[in-house]
């Protein structure tokens, strides 16, 4: 089954890291990355931008409203996200477990609706 771990962090205090502690940080994203990769579940994912970067789209009685920024005002925000093909839920924690934002955010595990 399909899960989607979305890495929840704090994005001011990530871009408050050192040049070191964002290399060691990298480091270990690559691991895990290679470590899902070996073990066949890793599937995709990606860091995303900043949220001063985002846009939000509703639409209200017809009408497209567009706004700057996230949707919502949260401590922590979606930085980056895994796509990966676990067992079931208990396999999905785990490798969400490994994710190294998992020690200083949230990583929000969500099946993937299959057709």
């Amino acid at each position: 089954m399909r899960y989607l771990l979305m890495i929840c962090t704090d994005e001011n205090a990530i871009g408050a890291l050192g040049p070191e502690e964002g290399a060691a940080m990298l480091a270990e994203y690559t691991a895990f990355g290679e470590e899902m990769g070996r073990r066949g579940v890793l599937l995709g994912g990606e860091r995303l931008r900043p949220t001063a970067d985002a846009t939000t789209v509703r639409v209200r009685d017809g009408d497209v409203l567009v706004a700057d920024g996230p949707f919502a005002e949260t401590k922590e925000q979606v930085g980056g996200y895994y796509m990966v093909d676990a067992q079931d839920l208990d396999e999905a924690i785990e490798i969400a477990s490994k994710i190294p934002g998992a020690r200083h955010g949230t990583i929000e595990v969500r099946p993937i609706w299959e057709r």
